[in-house]
């Protein structure tokens, strides 16, 4: 399966944001986007020329489809399943996004970024409804259980990611019993709960595909 394997500060430089792909890193001091870095390949120095209509809205594309560890193929065949369901296509194309395995696990502080979630799915250590699933895109519907498979349960990697479920708690449409390690998806998300997109303009994903 396809996946990004280069520097993942590069590409929140790319995009002039914060991405959160490193977990704790992106909350410290040692984030180049606190650094005021330049975006790769740029000349600081250089004039900064107007972007286009077609720019901005590839930008938008590009942000989104980084913070979820997308590549292009996965990310339009959920565009295009978006498209084929009810209501605003943005929208829908959040949702599928955040009931993606690797995103739940990564909102239930089972891991502190997505790619170390999507990690733990591939090796098998989380659960559905108590069975093993190991496919990061599996989407996770109302109602279904998903745990840490119990060998995985005194791993120093989860507990020290769990102790920021104390700090912040989970996402509004989650649940978490954090004695158990186990965790709900009680309803589906709604656009405006999910406070950390809130940057990103979805619509201009929607005209992108559109043209």
């Amino acid at each position: 399966m396809a996946r990004y394997t280069g520097p993942r500060c590069r590409l929140c430089r790319t995009e002039k944001k914060r991405l959160f792909l490193k977990g704790d890193k992106c909350k410290s001091g040692k984030c180049p986007i606190n650094k005021k870095r330049p975006a790769p390949g740029k000349d600081p120095k250089a004039r900064q020329k107007k972007q286009s209509d077609y720019a901005v809205q590839l930008r938008e594309k590009q942000k989104l489809k980084r913070s979820y560890g997308l590549m292009e193929k996965q990310f339009r065949l959920t565009f295009e399943k978006a498209q084929r369901l009810v209501g605003k296509t943005g929208d829908n194309l959040l949702i599928l996004l955040e009931r993606r395995l690797d995103s739940v696990t990564f909102r239930l502080r089972f891991a502190t970024s997505r790619s170390q979630a999507r990690q733990l799915v591939l090796h098998g250590h989380i659960l559905v409804n108590g069975k093993r699933v190991n496919v990061p895109s599996f989407q996770v519907k109302p109602g279904d259980n998903v745990s840490v498979h119990p060998s995985y349960k005194t791993n120093k990697v989860l507990l020290a990611s769990l102790t920021e479920y104390e700090k912040a708690g989970v996402m509004p449409w989650l649940s978490l019993d954090i004695d158990k390690v186990e965790g709900k998806l009680n309803v589906l998300p709604q656009r405006k709960e999910i406070a950390d997109m809130a940057e990103i303009r979805e619509q201009l994903v929607v005209e992108l595909y559109s043209k």
